[in-house]
């Protein structure tokens, strides 16, 4: 799962999207994202996340701090056992943000054809070659997305801890996990099926008494990470091929409880 700058390999991935009215930032959406990285190319590398959303800044992202067992918690509690589902299923300097998060430089930027123009803003170890044809791809299939570039060079598989995120969605009531697949550097190819085998969960605060499964965190967690995970989620692990996409679920679907209602997303 997801698209890499040059070729790589991802693994035991987790999605996580959650829609709730937080009490500061008002009605969000929630993204966690984890995986294991493997560099396969001879430089750097990195992977790319779109978000429908816009004025994001580092704030949104969220330090999980020593709780970063969060998204498997949540995973192993709204998923039951055995349960899933088959394949039948301004400048650009100033404007694009370059900052640290955890084995990432991360490159947050409005519009995909920002990106260039701030990578020397990345230490070269880990300052990726974008091909162009993949950031018109985004450019084109994707306008109006906000864009995190995660830049890494770790030649061995590195668990990192989960990316979590929140931002004002351009559509509260569609909850859209960037899924969008392709490890080779070029764009996706968005006719094509891909091979899945993602833990992909959902949850809201609007649900009824009884719905969905209780997640259990660690005892201590902070507050402001707290505040923004479910007490409650839906969820199923998605295996086997795949219409290239993001995983997608309407709120109406998710409160009334229809997992199987979870589909690929295609742009347009």
């Amino acid at each position: 799962m997801c698209v890499s700058s040059a070729l790589a390999e991802f693994t035991g991935t987790t999605l996580y999207l959650g829609r709730q009215t937080h009490a500061e930032h008002g009605l969000i959406h929630v993204l966690g994202y984890q995986n294991t990285a493997v560099n396969l190319a001879d430089g750097p590398n990195s992977m790319l996340l779109h978000l429908p959303a816009a004025g994001m800044t580092p704030g949104n992202l969220v330090d999980v701090g020593r709780d970063d067992d969060f998204l498997d918690r949540i995973a192993v509690g709204a998923i039951p056992i055995g349960r899933s589902l088959s394949a039948a299923l301004m400048s650009a300097d100033s404007a694009v943000q370059v900052f640290e998060h955890d084995i990432y430089t991360m490159v947050l930027a409005p519009d995909a054809t920002m990106l260039p123009a701030a990578l020397h803003r990345v230490d070269p170890r880990k300052r990726p070659t974008l091909d162009r044809e993949l950031l018109a791809f985004y450019a084109d299939h994707y306008p109006h997305h906000a864009m995190l570039l995660c830049c890494f060079d770790n030649a061995d598989a590195q668990r990192a801890k989960p990316l979590l995120l929140w931002y004002e969605p351009h559509e509260p009531d569609l909850l859209v996990a960037p899924a969008l697949d392709c490890h080779t550097g070029a764009p996706p190819v968005l006719s094509a099926d891909v091979l899945v085998d993602h833990r992909v969960v959902f949850g809201t605060d609007a649900a009824p008494p009884g719905w969905g499964r209780p997640i259990s965190y660690s005892p201590g967690m902070r507050h402001k990470l707290r505040a923004l995970l479910p007490s409650f989620a839906l969820g199923a692990r998605q295996r086997g091929r795949l219409p290239n996409g993001d995983f997608a679920i309407t709120h109406d679907d998710l409160l009334a409880a229809n997992i199987n209602a979870v589909h690929r997303l295609t742009p347009g």
